[in-house]
């Protein structure tokens, strides 16, 4: 009986995992992420508005690129909105990774 229990118990709580800070990456849109993998601060503010509609990611300090869930697109995109300069555009990311996925929790350039 109490087996039982605790393995409903178990089930019923949701996978937990640890929230990352990424501080001062790239912010890139995927659609140019191949394309500017070698130099992602050269990539524009106006190329990465034009291509929001492919969603965000960042090129962490490894170079891998990860992707930021919708969330994480809605505030890339304010955030390029009130973007100051055209390019070097970097941010710093707190979420929960999930494979190459980040669920964002907070999104600053």
């Amino acid at each position: 009986m109490i087996g039982k229990w605790l393995l409903a118990a178990a089930l019923a709580l949701p996978a937990f995992c640890a929230a990352e800070t990424w501080n001062n990456v790239p912010l890139v849109d995927v659609a140019c992420s191949a394309k500017v993998k070698a130099n992602p601060d050269a990539h524009t503010r106006s190329c990465a508005m034009q291509c929001s509609k492919s969603g965000y990611g960042i090129v962490a300090s490894d170079g891998s690129f990860l992707r930021l869930d919708a969330h994480g697109n809605e505030q890339a995109l304010e955030a390029l909105k009130s973007a100051k300069n055209d390019d070097h555009l970097r941010v710093t990311v707190t979420g929960a990774r999930k494979g190459d996925t980040i669920q964002v929790e907070s999104l600053k350039m």
